[in-house]
């Protein structure tokens, strides 16, 4: 079950506890992707928030998001690149993406593997992909003050397990919102203090959001044919002289 796009883009938005999610989130992938020159960039179910460092750099960057969730224009200071489309059927050329995000997608379909396998097409070889989601575990996919107490949350192991059936290669995995989700004035003052602390001790509370990036490898297309040197030659003829030339008659 998809959000509407009003009540994510009022999360994000026109609230503090949204505007410090969003912070958060896109500081760990800048962190990991600082930059994206040259390159294409989509973004997946409602991840434009994220995608704001690619604009001045990037070949091109594309918002899709999904037909019920709805559409808006974004950004709002620049040329729209927001798209509406199906969750499995994107306006994409097969293998034109360098880098894909996905966030309020994966767990709000009705088919992730197949919203997977579109991923997949999309992205370029050795392309990759951002997939946030809802940490189970997590304070935040038990709360519906936010948009990651909706849809399916996750588990690492349960979301690792989704990715490498759908053929990507996981790179690395991390949490991260490590603060409550309370609109409180105490809380959102504490913020980045309860971020330092989870980052550091991770074993006091979950994060909030699970971030995996992954890629895209081929496999290399083997040749028809032999696949493999010869090493020795046939051994059928070892030991035979070759052959001398008759002597010319006298």
């Amino acid at each position: 079950m998809h959000l509407d796009v009003q009540d994510l883009r009022n999360f994000y938005y026109r609230s503090a506890l949204g505007r410090a999610a969003q912070k958060v989130i896109r500081d760990e992938m800048t962190q990991i992707w600082p930059e994206a020159k040259g390159q294409m960039v989509v973004g997946f179910g409602f991840s434009v928030p994220l995608l704001r460092p690619y604009l001045k750099n990037a070949r091109r960057v594309i918002g899709l998001m999904p037909g019920p969730q709805g559409v808006m224009p974004w950004p709002p200071d620049g040329k729209n690149v927001s798209v509406l489309c199906e969750d499995t059927r994107w306006p994409i050329e097969t293998g034109h993406v360098d880098k894909l995000v996905l966030m309020h997608g994966l767990e709000t379909t009705d088919d992730p593997a197949a919203l997977l396998d579109e991923a997949w097409r999309v992205l370029g070889p050795g392309g990759r992909a951002m997939i946030i989601v809802p940490n189970r575990a997590g304070l935040w996919s038990r709360s519906d003050a936010t948009p990651f107490g909706y849809g399916r949350p996750y588990s690492l192991g349960q979301l690792d397990t989704q990715l490498r059936k759908q053929r990507f290669v996981i790179e690395r995995s991390l949490s991260t919102l490590y603060q409550p989700p309370s609109h409180g004035r105490f809380w959102r003052k504490s913020a980045r203090l309860m971020e330092r602390i989870g980052h550091n001790i991770p074993i006091i509370a979950a994060g909030g959001v699970l971030i995996v990036e992954v890629s895209k490898q081929m496999a290399v297309p083997t040749r028809p044919g032999l696949t493999e040197a010869v090493r020795r030659p046939l051994r059928a003829l070892e030991g035979m002289t070759k052959p001398k030339p008759k002597p010319e008659p006298a």
